[in-house]
This record gives C-alpha cells, sequence and structure tokens, in this order.
C-alpha cells in the first residue's frame, strides 16, 4: 500500500513539474528581480496589443551609447526578451506582419533606430538572437523626452512608444488592408 502511495506521489509530482514548465517559459514572479516586470495592454486600429517586458532603471548611469551602445542589437528591456503579441494582421510603419507573438529587439542609433520583430518569442537577452528568425525590420526616429527613471512601452494613440532616460522611440501600428 505504501508503495503505491509512492508511486501515486511520484506521478502527481511528475504531472506537477510537466504542467509548471511553460509557467517558467513566461516572465513570472518579479519580486527578487532588480528589473521589475512591465506589461501594457491596448488597442491600436481594432488590434488589440500585448506587451511585456522587463523594467531597467538608470540608476545614474549613461544609458543611450553607454549601457546600450548604439548599433548593436538590444533586447530593449531587461531579463527574457520584450515580447509583442498581436491579435490581427498589422501594417509596423507601414510593412505588413502577421498576428502572433514576436519578440521584441531594438538596434539603437544615435537618431535613427531599427525595431525587430522576430519570429523566437521565448529568448533570454539577445544571446541567442538569430537575424534569420526575423519576421519585420523597420526604423524609427528617436525623439528627447522628459526624463523617466524606469524603461515603459506605452501605447499611444496609433503608436507605441519605447520610453527612457531621457528618449522616447514611437512606431506606428494599423490593422492590415
Amino acid at each position: 500500500m505504501q508503495r503505491l502511495s509512492r508511486t501515486a506521489a511520484l506521478m502527481i509530482a511528475l504531472a506537477l513539474a510537466i504542467s509548471l514548465g511553460p509557467i517558467q517559459a513566461q516572465r513570472g514572479d518579479d519580486a527578487e528581480r532588480l528589473s521589475k516586470n512591465g506589461k501594457t495592454e491596448g488597442s491600436i486600429d481594432g488590434i488589440d496589443l500585448t506587451l511585456e517586458y522587463g523594467r531597467p532603471s538608470v540608476k545614474d548611469r549613461k544609458i543611450w551609447g553607454g549601457l546600450v551602445p548604439y548599433d548593436k542589437v538590444w533586447r530593449t528591456g531587461a531579463d527574457e526578451c520584450s515580447t509583442i503579441t498581436l491579435s490581427s494582421d498589422v501594417t509596423i510603419q507601414g510593412e505588413d506582419l502577421g498576428a502572433g507573438t514576436y519578440s521584441l529587439f531594438t538596434v539603437p542609433g544615435e537618431e535613427e533606430w531599427t525595431v525587430i520583430f522576430n519570429k523566437v518569442a521565448e529568448q533570454w537577452g539577445a544571446f541567442n538572437y538569430d537575424e534569420s528568425k526575423d519576421a519585420l525590420r523597420v526604423t524609427a526616429q528617436s525623439r528627447p523626452a522628459e526624463f523617466i527613471e524606469s524603461l515603459e512601452i506605452q501605447i499611444e494613440g496609433s503608436e507605441v512608444v519605447l520610453r527612457w532616460s531621457d528618449l522616447a522611440v514611437p512606431f506606428t501600428i494599423a490593422a492590415a488592408d
């Protein structure tokens, strides 16, 4: 009887481990993280959007061209890659992108940024970033902005706007034709 109980306990533990596996792939609890999780949900042009990202802080550091180098792929946040989920097909900066969940990378420039939507949504940082998996790359112009300590990605009208330190980087989204 006791042997059956151990077997049952092992089966339950195995079932829990299997069922909890996908949860670990999400951003999860941020109680122990230095960079807290951010989540923005909303809609543009009838398209539901969800953005999930890590919120690094400035902490008296030089961000652009310092902590975040120019002309190199950046995970656009902290820890896991930022992701964007689109409920329907869209255009971003006028270019087509299908519905789905994408990792969101950027290549910061002093004035012009490349915004990248990569097909591999679950990644840690940019360590395994593979350009061949990009679904779309568009350019966006950065602009000076009021200082913000921790990264935010917001939906403002027809734009998604990345804000951190003293910059804002907007890109437009619209329903696909």
